[in-house]
This record gives structure tokens, sequence and C-alpha cells, in this order.
């Protein structure tokens, strides 16, 4: 069999057979950006940057007629100074288009060819008003003859509305700043559907990428009708990948928490309790995709048109080079050697974690059986992992049942959530720095989750802002990408684009979990600030929420004192989670009793000293 054959139909699964969507009566806007510099590069031809890649076209009009034909390039890549790659490689895009003639005073982009992947079948489809569109920073100009000072020329992004002061961030660190704003944008310019796609190539929403979107956006605007719009999405339009579906209970409950809003959750209530897989168990609590349970009719009831749609595990991605073909960097793709064994801890950390949520979300329902339901089962699942697949002469976990083999994400995982018994916890961090960087982008979600939930933010910090080799998001600045990237670099993934929205995982950890900004109850009507800065020596930062923005400063004084100064909006309180090691504390002048484990904040500023 032709190599490239098997990675084909391994792809072609992942597409389906799905209803079209349309961005029709969508909230999207076209925002037209100037340049940033025009040079002319020869006779008539100019080279134009407009500083960020976004979803769009140009548009040019003229204070002259030119009856001659104009020749335009759009695209992501240099391969020169002033000259757009033409042959980028990988899904990095580049067009190249002619207009038969500028009239004057009439604004018109040139029209280009759509790519059919991305504008058939399972794609989310453009209005027909729109027209075909890639992502691009750069535009050249050939034959314009009439003067470069007579034609005003634009980009004209299209993105979901997006509230560009809803958000900020600095800090001492200025890599992390860069790596911050490299997010913000992605989620911004990513968002020319009104759905969580996965990127240009293929523009269909995946519940990995999805989630991941979801959070930073959260992170970034407080607009929440897309991820209801994409969430929504997932319940007729499920993808095969194991994992990928037990992310639908994540996003439900994330979307809940930031809205306090609970119709989608009764909504969807029955099927959010057949996303959690819960009828591939066995008797120990443990799920596998090889279940026998998985039937024809189960497929069909998780909403898959097929019933013959095989589910599989899939660890992270890209896969091993002996399931696509490819010749990458890892040879076992982003899986650090994982063996996917029938009964993995990746996919159970994933099973335990959906249970978790489900028991809230039944709560929160008034289910009252069934919330004791799900909680026992948690535990079971939580029982039996810690029993089954815990290594405790090593002290971290093995890939899966009758597996010696640990890879990082077996351990990442049950970090993440809250799966590792604390006097466990820092031998199984400890095997997690072991590994560094070996997951893909998206792994990197919970690889820094679990890392700031078990107090080692300083590695994580250094992970964010990392700037050797090719495995950090400087990489993907340094390469020339305004967006974050599918994986680290087109030679870990042949066929990567340069516009994912997947890769934000700083975005939201840093907001999330180095700050700690995240709602406590429903809707933000409390939130959570639990700091976990690491040797930062000062950063700020507004959060937005659905009752206004929250505003956070830091300062550290001396080694031994920090100050914050916390600003909370009206019609909600917070938690200001203090630290274990501190000596004294202040709020707002006033000493904090010894024993005070959080401090109660109302809406107003208000002033946090801590000493050590």
């Amino acid at each position: 069999m032709n190599k490239y054959l098997s990675l084909l139909i391994f792809i072609a699964a992942f597409q389906g057979v799905n209803a079209q969507y349309q961005t029709e009566n969508l909230d999207l806007e076209n925002n037209y950006i100037q340049p940033e510099s025009i040079v002319k590069v020869g006779e008539n031809h100019y080279f134009i940057d407009f500083g960020k890649a976004y979803f769009g076209n140009v548009e040019i009009s003229s204070t002259q007629s030119q009856n001659d034909s104009l020749v335009f390039h759009l695209g992501e890549k240099l391969d020169g100074e002033f000259h757009i790659d033409r042959n980028p490689g990988a899904t990095i895009r580049y067009r190249k288009s002619k207009l038969n003639q500028l009239l004057a005073n009439e604004p018109v982009s040139p029209k280009m060819s759509p790519y059919k992947r991305n504008t058939t079948g399972a794609a989310i489809i453009l209005a027909d008003s729109i027209g075909a569109i890639i992502p691009f920073r750069y535009c050249e100009i050939e034959n314009l003859k009439i003067p470069i000072e007579s034609i005003q020329i634009k980009q004209k992004a299209l993105h979901y509305k997006f509230n560009d002061d809803a958000s900020a961030f600095s800090s001492s660190n200025a890599i992390m700043d860069s790596i911050w704003e490299l997010c913000k944008h992605t989620i911004k310019a990513t968002s020319f559907t009104g759905y969580y796609v996965d990127g240009d190539r293929e523009r269909i929403p995946y519940e990995a990428d999805a989630y991941i979107n979801q959070l930073s956006h959260y992170s970034v605007d407080n607009e929440y009708t897309m991820a209801r719009r994409t969430n929504d999405y997932f319940i007729n339009h499920p993808t095969w990948p194991t994992e990928w579906l037990l992310h639908t209970v994540l996003m439900f409950h994330a979307d809940y928490m930031y809205t306090g809003d609970i119709e989608p959750l009764k909504k969807h209530y029955d099927n959010l309790k057949l996303k959690t897989l819960m009828d591939l168990e066995r008797a120990d609590g443990l799920i596998s995709s090889k279940s026998p349970n998985l039937t024809k009719d189960l497929i069909l009831k998780l909403g898959f048109k097929k019933a013959n749609t095989q589910i599989k595990d899939i660890i992270d991605w890209p896969p091993a080079q002996k399931d696509t073909g490819w010749k990458v960097a890892l040879v076992e793709g982003e899986r650090d050697g994982y063996e996917i064994v029938p009964v993995n801890t990746a996919v159970n950390a994933f099973y335990y974690y959906n249970l978790k949520l489900m028991t809230e979300i039944a709560t929160v329902l008034n289910k009252t059986e069934d919330a004791a339901f799900y909680k026992k089962k948690a535990e079971l699942v939580k029982t039996t992992i810690n029993t089954k697949l815990f290594d405790a002469e090593k002290g971290y976990y093995i890939d899966g049942e009758g597996s010696s083999h640990s890879a990082l994400h077996a351990n990442m995982l049950p970090l993440a959530f809250d799966l590792v018994p604390e006097e466990h916890v820092a031998s199984v961090a400890a095997f997690v720095k072991s590994r560094g960087m070996a997951c893909s982008v998206y792994g990197a979600q919970y690889l820094l989750e679990g890392l700031y939930k078990s107090n080692e933010a300083e590695y994580a910090n250094s992970l964010i802002s990392d700037t050797v080799g090719d495995r950090n998001w400087w990489n993907m600045i340094k390469v020339g990408s305004t967006m974050t990237m599918e994986a680290w670099d087109v030679r870990h993934k042949p066929n990567a684009d340069w516009n994912h929205a997947w890769g934000t995982a700083p975005l939201n950890a840093i907001t999330r979990y180095m700050w700690g900004i995240k709602p406590k109850t429903a809707g933000f009507k409390v939130a959570e600030i639990n700091p976990k800065l690491g040797k930062l020596t000062h950063t700020s930062i507004k959060v937005p929420t659905k009752h206004g923005f929250i505003l956070a400063d830091f300062k550290k004084e001396t080694d031994k004192t920090d100050r914050y100064t916390i600003t909370i909006p009206e019609d909600m309180s917070a938690e200001f989670i203090l630290p274990k090691t501190l000596k004294k504390a202040y709020l707002n002048g006033k000493k904090v009793k010894r024993k005070a484990l959080h401090l109660a904040l109302e809406t107003g500023t208000h002033h946090i000293k801590i000493a050590y």
C-alpha cells in the first residue's frame, strides 16, 4: 500500500459526513486595516505588510483608473525580504489573483479561487456574499501603472465581533507578554466562521480544538454566543477520537460556569450522559474504546451518522509515524512513546473528569440521585486508576493496564484532573518535569494546567517563555507566524497550518492558573483569584466576566514582600487565595488573621500586602 494512502484514509475519518453549516446572519464583521509599510521592490511592483495575518482579502480603491490588469499575491509567509513565498508548504496559505482593471472611486477586491477542502463537505461554509478568503499578512501588487499615491489598499479582515479592550496582560517577562499577545490575536482572527474551527485547512469544529479555543476566548472577551453555538454543533456532529468525545461535557460545564445559564445543561443532559462514554465501563469503573458495549446502536446515539464509525484513542496529535506515513521529527508523533493499550490511563483520566463534572451538573439540575450516582462512579474510577495504573515503586503512572511504560500524557492528565493523591503529587510532578515539552500544542493545555495545580508555576512559566529549539510558542513567532500554529513546527506535522487556536494554551493558562482568575460559582457571581506567579517581579491583567472586568496588579517590593491591587466589578465578589507560606497579610491596611485561607473581596478596589 502506498504510504500516503493510509494517511489519506486516516485523515478522511476526521471529516465525516455532516450537513453543511453556514455563516449567514452571524455576528461577523469586517475590519479594514491600513498597511504598516509599503515598499517598492521593482518597476510597477510593490510589497505591503499589514503587520498581522487575518482571514480575508484586500480592498483597493483609487483616485485614478487603470485599464490594464493588476496581479495580486497574498500570503502568510515570506521566503526573502519583501517577497511572499509562492510555495510555502504544509497548509501555509498563498494565493495569486488578477484584477482586470481598476476603476476610479470604486472600491474592489480581487477574486480568489477557494480551496476545495475547506469549502465543501463538513466545513463551515461562508456566506456567498463573503467570497473566497485566506489568512494572510502580506500583499504584493504587480503591474501597478498608476502612482502608488493614488491608491488606498486595506486588509479586509473578517472576524466575529470582538472587544479588543476587554482584556490585557503585561509582566516582567517580555517573551511571555509576546506569547500572550500572539494567542489573543489568534482568538480574534480565527473567529471568522462564527464557530470554533480547527484552522484554515479544514474549517471544521473538533471538540479538543474547540475546548481550548473556548477557554482562551473566555479569557479575552465576555462574549459567549460563539462558544454556545459550537457546543450545540457537537451534539449531532461528534468526531471519532475517544478523548475528543470526552471534551463535550467539559465544554458545556465551562459554558455554565462562565454564564450561569443552566438551559443548555437541561436541554442536552441526556446527550451529555452518553458523551461521558459511561456505557463502555467495566466492573472496576474503567472504560475502553475496545469494549464490546461500543455497539452500532450506541455509535448512532452518540450522534454519528454512520453506525460503522470507528472510535479510536488518540492520546495526542499528530500521532505516530506508523499511523500516518509522515516522516516527522519524532517517529512516535507527539505521544512521548505512549503505549496505547485497550484500557489506558489517558482516556480514563478524561473519563474521571467527566464523571466529576457530571456530578456538579446533576446537582445544579436538582437530579439528586444522578449526582450521587456520578459521585460514586467518580470515586470508584479514581480508586481504580490509583490502584491499577499507578506504579508505587516509581511514584508515577503507567500508560495503561498491562503496560510497563510511562509517558508524559499518562501523568500530566491525572495532575490536571485532580486524580493524584496528595502524597504522590511531588513524584508525579517531578516525572512530568523530566519529560519536558514531550507533547503537542494541544497536549500543552493539560501539561500547563497540571504544573500550575501542583505548585510548579516557575517551571510552567519557563515552558511558556522558552526560546530554545522549536518545541515552544516562541518558535511560532520566530518562523514568522502571527497566530498560533497547529504544531510546534512543520517538521513535526508536514501539513500543519499557521492559524490554529488550539495552540493558545498559554493565554488561558496565564489567566486561569498563573493569575488563577476563574469563576468560583456559576456566572462569575464569585470569582476565585489564586495567583501562582513564580519569579515574576510585576504583572498586570484585565479579565472579562459577564459582570464587567477584573483588574489585577502585582509588584514584588522586596524578596519578602508582595503587593496586589485587585478591582472587582459590580454585582460580584471574589475570594483571594492566600499562599500557605505567608507570615503576615494585610487587606486594605488591616492585618489579616493568621489562620485565614482566603480574603473576601467585595465590589471595588482592594490593596493586599503579603509578607513572607
